[in-house]
């Protein structure tokens, strides 16, 4: 007979280890960097999508491995658009990290427009 309230099932442990779209129980947010989102300016899109990119917001972080400029290439995504990347000089620990399964959140600090140029703060955490 089984001691524990709930039974065990592997679908169980699936959810709480944050398998496909489960719940990440008892998890915190480490900060690892603060950045400015590099390559904004190579955005097509970046005029239509800036009213999105708010404080808070939560960017998608995409590996890029096969990236022709830089092996260590992680995209940040805004609701399906790539708004740029993880600067080059600041995505090697990261990358390596995701390619080894940990999950990361970017979100937005903060944006200032200067000319043509939208520049975006945000900071990168690891979810642990």
């Amino acid at each position: 007979m089984s001691e524990s309230l709930i039974p065990i099932t592997p679908g169980l442990l699936a959810l709480l280890h944050g398998e496909g779209k489960g719940i990440l129980p008892f998890s915190q947010e480490i900060l690892v960097l603060e950045i400015v989102v590099a390559g904004t300016s190579y955005c097509a899109e970046i005029e239509s999508i800036e009213p999105c990119i708010v404080p808070d917001k939560v960017l998608v972080m995409k590996r890029e491995p096969h990236n022709k400029f830089d092996k260590y290439a992680i995209a940040l995504y805004c609701d399906d658009i790539r708004i740029g990347f993880v600067p080059a000089a600041m995505n090697h620990v990261c990358s390596r990290l995701m390619d080894a399964g940990k999950l990361f959140v970017c979100r937005v600090v903060s944006k200032n427009g200067i000319d043509t140029w939208l520049q975006v703060h945000a900071n990168i955490f690891m979810v642990e």
